[in-house]
């Protein structure tokens, strides 16, 4: 497990989990996660673990962010549901769900 990060970015995350799915987060941890497919590293960075309170099915979210234009983030809080057991299958699904849309 990592240090928390710091703590203007983890309020930004914590403010994209609120909007995306309409519970209140908790910060547990900073889990570092390196997926890579064929050998080549298709993202790397810390996931933040947030426990949920309110929301009618999931006990937790991972949430992330990255940069895309000029000062813009592209956020993401996919919920511990179905498949998404931890930080890595939450990577993947999110990697899988960008690839269906064409996203970059």
């Amino acid at each position: 497990m990592v240090g928390m990060q710091d703590p203007e970015a983890l309020e930004a995350l914590k403010e994209a989990v609120r909007n995306m799915h309409g519970s209140e987060p908790t910060w547990i941890a900073s889990v570092p996660v390196h997926e890579t497919f064929q050998g080549e590293t298709v993202w790397q960075g810390e996931v933040q673990v947030y426990e949920l309170t309110g929301h009618p099915q999931a006990k937790r979210c991972y949430a992330w962010s990255h940069a895309t234009t000029g000062t813009k983030r592209r956020f993401y809080a996919v919920l511990e549901l179905g498949p998404v057991k931890d930080a890595v299958t939450a990577v993947r699904a999110a990697i899988v769900a960008d690839a269906k849309r064409g996203a970059p």
